[in-house]
C-alpha cells in the first residue's frame, strides 16, 4: 500500500478544527456558500432514498404506495463528526425520525446545539429551523466526543449535551436500541486504519436489523499505479484514502460494500468525493 508519512493525532486534528469558523463555510473548507451546500445534500437524500425507499414520506417513484397506518418503527439515525449538525439538518432529519449526534470539536457541537436549541422556536424562519423539531415530531440527540473513543451501543465514554425535540416516555431506553442508519461523512480521514476498523466492527454490531446501513461519504485520493494510496495532510492531521485502499478497510472490518455512487455537481479540483454502503 503506498502512503505518505504521518498518522492522524486526535488533538492536533482538534486543535486545527478549533481555529476554523463554526460555520458552513468552516466546516465545509470554505465552500459553504453557492451550491454546493444544497447540491452535496440532494445527492445524499436521493442516495439513502434509493438504498431505503421506505424512507420516502411523499408519495413519489421511491414510495408510489403510503400506507395510512404509518411507519412501524421511529427511525434513527447516528451521524458521526458531525461539525455544526449540517448532515443532521440538511439530509437526515428530511428523512429519519431521531437522530444522534457526534462532534468532538467543542466549538462546533455548541453551534450544532444552539442551532437544534433555536429550533424548538416556532417563529423563527423555517430556513433556519430544523424539520420536525419545533412541533416535537422528530429529536436530536447532542453528544460531545471522538469516534476513536466512541460505541454506539454503549456511548459512555462521550459527553451527553442535550436533546432537543420528540421525547419518548423513557428516554433511556434509546440507549442500545441501534440504529437504521449510521452516516459517516467528511471525517473518517481523522482515524487511522487501525482505529477505523475497530470503529466500523462497533458501527456493525450497533446495526437494528439485516435493512440498516453504514454510509461512507467520503474524499478519495487516486489509486497509484493501480495500488491503493493514503495521503496523509499535516496541516488537519487527517488521511486521505483511495478507492481501494477503502475497500481492504471494509473487508478487514468485514463488511460488505452494498453501493456506491460519486457525488456528482461539485466544483472542479476538488478530491473525488464517493458514497459507499456497506
Amino acid at each position: 500500500m503506498a502512503t505518505d508519512a504521518g498518522v492522524p493525532v486526535i488533538s492536533d486534528g482538534l486543535q486545527y478544527w478549533e481555529t476554523q469558523p463554526a460555520t458552513y463555510d468552516g466546516v465545509l473548507g470554505g465552500f459553504g456558500t453557492g451550491s454546493l451546500p444544497r447540491i452535496e445534500s440532494c445527492g445524499s437524500r436521493l442516495f439513502l432514498l434509493h438504498l431505503l425507499p421506505s424512507l420516502s414520506n411523499v408519495p413519489s417513484a421511491f414510495r408510489p404506495l403510503v400506507s395510512s397506518s404509518g411507519r412501524p418503527k421511529r427511525i434513527r439515525a447516528l451521524d458521526v463528526g458531525a461539525g455544526i449538525g449540517r448532515v443532521t439538518s440538511d439530509t437526515l432529519l428530511h428523512l429519519v425520525d431521531d437522530v444522534v449526534l457526534l462532534e468532538p470539536v467543542a466549538s462546533f457541537v455548541q453551534q450544532a446545539l444552539a442551532r437544534g436549541r433555536a429550533s424548538l422556536d416556532i417563529s423563527n424562519p423555517e430556513p433556519v429551523r430544523w424539520r420536525g423539531i419545533a412541533e416535537r415530531v422528530k429529536s436530536v440527540t447532542f453528544l460531545q466526543g471522538t469516534l476513536q473513543e466512541f460505541d454506539p451501543m454503549n456511548p459512555h465514554r462521550v459527553k451527553f449535551l442535550d436533546r432537543v425535540g420528540y421525547e419518548p416516555a423513557r428516554p433511556h431506553d434509546d440507549i442500545g436500541m441501534g440504529f437504521d442508519v449510521i452516516w459517516c461523512q467528511w471525517c473518517l480521514g481523522h482515524l487511522s486504519n487501525e482505529d477505523l476498523v475497530d470503529f466500523f466492527k462497533r458501527c456493525k454490531s450497533a446495526l437494528r436489523d439485516k435493512e440498516s446501513v453504514i454510509v461512507i461519504k467520503e474524499n478519495l485520493c487516486p489509486d497509484t499505479a493501480g495500488q491503493a494510496t493514503i495521503v496523509f495532510d499535516d496541516q488537519d492531521s487527517s488521511l486521505t484514502r483511495s478507492d481501494k485502499t477503502w475497500k481492504t478497510l471494509f473487508e478487514a472490518a468485514e463488511l460488505s460494500l452494498v453501493q456506491e455512487k460519486i457525488q456528482e455537481g461539485l466544483p472542479h479540483g476538488l478530491y473525488v468525493v464517493k458514497m459507499c454502503v456497506v
